[in-house]
């Protein structure tokens, strides 16, 4: 006798639930590939080692469509984005997470590259690859001090657009542009052009750690982070122990003025915090190793008081450094990854995970909604798009 087995079984083995726990386990509860095993064998489920690797990489299509969704809805109703990235070996080979989101979303891609090129073909995965050279493109160019004749080459030549970068590469070629610096400006100029072109827009405010790879577009700067520049020195003596805790207090004195302006904005109290925050980063200090780190904040004049412009925006990164805490627990406790499937599968359900926990949603009660194709959770993009317009 032949009789059809339920659609909830897979594989003519497995049912959804038992891959749902299986995914949550692994995923939200970080138990490693070999206790996972041990444990559904201890529980009386007879399956091998490559079974349960399978489950937990292959048939996630539905779950990788809608990770690659949450960027683009995300950037859409979004009006800044925290950003971080930490390591992520793939392969035996050195990689790295980059993690992009607020309170909306969180979304992690991992790549073999940390460079502002990356963190820009990043962003581009919410639209479509594209190399533009326009006024855009030209103006981030011109700030980033490329060659006044390379610039002026390009502005006497008409708009183009590439959909590739083999194409871009090639032009380039063509144009005899053979300095990496120069090669490495323009590419990152292309691809701002190719965002902005899209319709990402120019004060989209992106905040980080001050890592360099993120200065693009309106960038804002962690306040923690810049304090702890400071308290990392270590005195030897008391008068460099005073100037230490000097400008500690005075990094914490303007951070409670803009904590304050965030909540009631006053033009004229503007001023009083930007000639604050000028008097503390001009401080001539005794403590040699100090008066580095005072210039840096000074240079950081428009990144570190940016709420003072757009009070909307946080003080801190505190949003990505947690999202991405969670990521460096897995790396941690399981490892690095060695297929690409088991590498897009802990980005994806990492991303989908950190989402559902911040709209409130069970993550066990999502992943057994999609594995069983209920349908009784709305799509995240459609959770994400709500809570921006509710």
């Amino acid at each position: 006798m032949v009789g059809k087995l339920p659609d909830t079984i897979r594989g003519g083995h497995w049912g959804k639930t038992l891959q749902g726990f299986h995914l949550y386990q692994y995923h939200h509860q970080h138990v490693t590939q070999p206790l996972l095993l041990e444990q559904v064998r201890d529980l009386g489920i007879d399956i091998s080692g490559g079974q349960l690797s399978q489950l937990l990489t292959q048939g996630l299509d539905t779950f990788h469509a809608e990770k690659d969704g949450l960027l683009r809805v995300g950037l859409s109703f979004s009006g800044y984005i925290h950003t971080d990235d930490t390591g992520a070996r793939h392969n035996g080979k050195t990689g790295y997470c980059t993690h992009i989101g607020n309170e909306r979303f969180a979304w992690f891609e991992s790549t073999e590259s940390k460079s502002r090129i990356n963190f820009l073909e990043l962003l581009g995965k919410a639209v479509e690859e594209r190399y533009s050279l326009d006024v855009g493109a030209l103006e981030y160019m011109a700030k980033q001090k490329l060659p006044k004749a390379l610039l002026a080459q390009l502005e006497a030549s008409p708009l183009r657009c590439w959909d590739k970068a083999a194409d871009f590469e090639a032009w380039l070629d063509s144009q005899q542009v053979k300095g990496n610096r120069h090669r490495r400006i323009m590419t990152e100029g292309a691809l701002m052009g190719g965002l902005l072109q899209q319709g990402i827009p120019t004060d989209m405010a992106v905040i980080s750690d001050d890592a360099g790879q993120f200065n693009v577009f309106d960038h804002a700067l962690c306040w923690i982070h810049a304090e702890r520049l400071v308290s990392r020195l270590i005195p030897v003596n008391d008068q460099q122990k005073q100037a230490v805790n000097g400008v500690r207090d005075a990094i914490w004195t303007v951070h409670a003025d803009l904590k304050a302006y965030k909540q009631h904005p006053d033009p004229a109290q503007a001023e009083t915090i930007r000639a604050c925050f000028d008097a503390m980063c001009n401080t001539k200090t005794d403590y040699a190793t100090l008066n580095p780190i005072l210039k840096r904040l000074r240079q950081n004049r428009h990144e570190l008081p940016q709420v003072l412009d757009r009070p909307e925006l946080p003080l801190h990164n505190n949003l990505s450094e947690r999202d991405i805490r969670d990521y460096v627990k897995k790396r941690k406790i399981s490892g690095s990854t060695r297929s690409d499937n088991g590498r897009q599968c802990r980005d994806t359900l990492a991303s989908l995970k950190k989402t559902c926990r911040k709209h409130g949603i069970s993550f066990w009660k999502y992943l057994l909604d999609r594995l069983s194709a209920a349908g009784q959770v709305q799509p995240m993009a459609d959770i994400i798009r709500a809570a921006a317009c509710g």
